[in-house]
């Protein structure tokens, strides 16, 4: 299952560990990887640089490396005109974000993958750039080649005009970081309304989610929507119509085509309004937020359905994602044989050979067999009709419906298995991990799976083991290679994977690895001007300019969950520096929340609970007994209270959890921001004070 291409020493790629350079590394095309070597002989051969920017599941790269890297005559006029870099973005996002800026300041539209721009040997700036380019003339687009030609005869007959250019683009990039908000300046709470109100403006009432086609998942916006719920879910007035938002959009995802009916997680996006046909490739870093959400919704509503989907994405990600060391891979590829899709498709008679007729019928009328294809001439699962509907059509109860639907899933399942797989990038990368080992460890929490636990904890270790060196935390590892100093989002999502999985099981070294990365987001990565945290360390600038951001994109803000993740471990520990560094980024964050605050949902999480301090409930006792309380409190679905299990034989604790002692019987101490309760050594008590925040008597 591994993308992996062994290719021939033709050009510099064939020593990497990217399985995105590795596929490319036979190409007659003389790529580069990023670094010295290639920057240096660009300059020394005033030769502009052609970079190319794109990851191994990405379906439109594979067409333009088919089409045009493979192409010999192509691949000459590129080796005669330019130096060619060739850049996996899941590597080097810090170059990334750079060129996908600069493209769309000058294309004056979003960008996306492969990314293809022209760059000037001597400062590195784009002059030219986009995104696919045919091979051959079509689609309102000149052929490859042809911009090739003209993009050099540019360079070299208009030398001032790209000059004058490039100034201008980076005198925009000086100006991209925003003015943080007064010292004075208030923080409040508008701009979470305005998000809420922004967000049902923009809701899609018949089938969930945001906008027209192409439609994505956005877990942080939904999982915004059930805390703007519950969080007026005990007042005269709850906010129904949030929880709505939120639980429907889960139900459409989880019935369509973008979930996988057979093997459980979560494609990239829909290509229609519907659900229903995916862009087939499988991201970790949409499956670990996803599945989050999914634990969350069950808790908040009870409803089996998402507890099922939780269940199977988990499944699907310690099954086919984590690597017998712990570690989560990356990627699935969209395309298998060549073929977007077809790993997944269905022909009808394939099935009906394979089910029963009672589970065909069932089958097909659940999951459209029964109706014309719906990609390609072939069919991919999404749900058409309702449990309830096949039962009463098939003259079943629903639950004999369900039973007789699952076990023609499981044989298709066991049947897929054997077709070629797609391509599975074996990167495994920090950021995504952590987002992936939070999505376990709440699910653990939530559905009382502690082998949910147990694989989070196996991916913390991998990375403790592979990608930390010292105080250096390493962004990617593969074949043996830990490689690329770790960005913000590796320390951001991985700090706040560690305070999950805490909540999930106690383990004091993961307190002190937590503890390693706030220390270090806070002394490399903080903007001490303006607050906000920059996505490189100090020292590890890119090109053009340093980024820092503050909405949501494909995963959630890096300065969004430091903010979060940063305050929550500051009140746990009363360390003022960290609650500090939290309101500063919020600060820094202001002039772009307030601009466009319903892109911003991760920063609006960090700012609720600044606004309103997380409750946290500190349990002491045997390891037995504060397990045994934690599960009785794990049904609560309570989005701003952290529990955490401390057993009574934990060794190191730091002062403000030590002074949380045990007495021999199990005791909870309920902490509101700096404010804490008398001992309570009373489950039922306990409970009742959660519920109703009023500390009854003993008795």
């Amino acid at each position: 299952m591994s993308a992996t291409t062994h290719g021939a020493p033709g050009n510099r790629l064939a020593h990497e560990t990217s399985p995105y350079l590795l596929q490319h590394a036979d190409n007659p095309v003389d790529w580069y990887p990023w670094g010295t070597e290639a920057l240096e002989l660009a300059r020394r051969e005033d030769k502009p640089i052609l970079l190319s920017i794109g990851y191994s599941a990405c379906h439109w790269c594979h067409v333009m490396a088919h089409e045009s890297f493979e192409d010999e005559a192509t691949a000459a006029t590129m080796n005669r005109l330019f130096v060619n870099v060739k850049v996996d973005r899941e590597e080097r996002p810090d170059l990334d974000k750079v060129y996908q800026v600069a493209h769309q300041i000058l294309a004056q539209r979003g960008g996306g993958w492969p990314l293809t721009m022209f760059l000037t040997p001597g400062d590195l700036t784009p002059f030219f750039g986009g995104t696919y380019f045919p091979k051959e003339a079509r689609y309102g687009m000149p052929a490859f080649v042809e911009i090739l030609e003209r993009v050099a005869g540019y360079y070299r007959e208009h030398g001032e005009e790209v000059r004058r250019q490039n100034e201008s683009l980076r005198n925009v990039f000086s100006d991209l970081v925003p003015p943080a908000a007064d010292a004075g300046q208030a923080l409040s709470a508008t701009p979470i309304a305005e998000s809420r109100r922004q967000l049902e403006t923009q809701f899609d009432d018949d089938f969930g989610g945001f906008g027209a086609a192409p439609k994505f998942p956005h877990p942080s916006s939904l999982e915004r929507l059930l805390r703007d719920w519950h969080g007026t879910a005990s007042g005269t007035e709850p906010d129904l119509k949030a929880l709505y938002m939120a639980t429907l959009t889960l139900k459409r995802m989880g019935e369509g085509g973008l979930y996988d009916q057979l093997g459980g997680g979560f494609c990239r996006y829909s290509v229609d309004r519907y659900w229903m046909i995916p862009h087939f490739e499988k991201m970790l870093y949409d499956n670990g937020p996803l599945l989050a959400l999914t634990a969350q919704a069950a808790t908040a509503t009870g409803d089996g359905f998402f507890r099922r989907i939780a269940v199977e994405t988990a499944e699907w990600a310690i099954r086919d994602m984590q690597s017998p060391a712990g570690g989560f891979y990356s990627t699935l590829d969209a395309d298998s044989e060549g073929h977007e899709g077809r790993f997944y498709v269905w022909d009808r008679k394939e099935v009906e050979a394979l089910l029963s007729p009672r589970e065909y019928a069932a089958f097909a009328m659940r999951f459209g067999l029964d109706r014309e294809p719906n990609f390609e001439g072939a069919w991919h699962l999404h749900c058409f009709a309702s449990i309830e509907s096949v039962a009463e059509q098939q003259d079943m109860t629903p639950r004999a419906a369900a039973e007789v639907i699952d076990a023609a899933r499981a044989r298709l399942l066991a049947v897929r298995k054997r077709r070629v797989w797609p391509g599975r990038d074996e990167k495994i990368l920090t950021a995504w991990n952590g987002l992936m080992v939070r999505g376990l460890a709440v699910a653990a929490r939530a559905l009382d799976r502690p082998d949910f636990a147990e694989a989070a904890t196996r991916a913390v270790d991998f990375l403790r083991h592979h990608c930390l060196d010292g105080r250096q935390l390493h962004a990617s590892f593969k074949d043996g290679r830990a490689r690329f100093p770790a960005y913000l989002d590796d320390h951001a999502f991985l700090l706040e994977g560690l305070l999950a999985l805490l909540e999930a099981r106690w383990r004091t070294e993961d307190l002190d690895l937590a503890c390693l990365l706030a220390a270090t987001l806070v002394e490399r990565f903080e903007d001490r001007e303006r607050g906000g945290f920059w996505f490189t360390a100090e020292g590890a600038d890119p090109p053009l300019y340093r980024p820092k951001g503050f909405a949501d994109e494909a995963t959630p803000s890096g300065n969004g969950v430091a903010a979060y993740a940063l305050a929550r471990l500051g009140w746990l520990l009363g360390e003022v520096r960290y609650l500090d560094s939290a309101e500063r980024a919020l600060r820094g964050g202001w002039a772009s929340l307030a601009r466009a605050p319903h892109a911003h949902s991760m920063m609006l999480t960090a700012l609720e609970e600044h606004l309103s301090p997380p409750q946290i409930v500190i349990l002491r006792g045997s390891a037995e007994d504060v397990a045994r309380w934690a599960r009785s409190l794990a049904p609560l679905y309570a989005p701003r209270r952290m529990i955490l299990a401390v057993p009574d034989d934990a060794q190191g604790l730091p002062e403000a959890i030590a002074s949380k002692a045990p007495r021999g019987t199990p005791v909870a101490y309920v902490c509101d921001g700096p404010q804490c309760s008398e001992p309570i050594a009373d489950l039922p008590r306990l409970l009742r004070f959660l519920r109703d925040g009023v500390l009854a008597a003993d008795g």
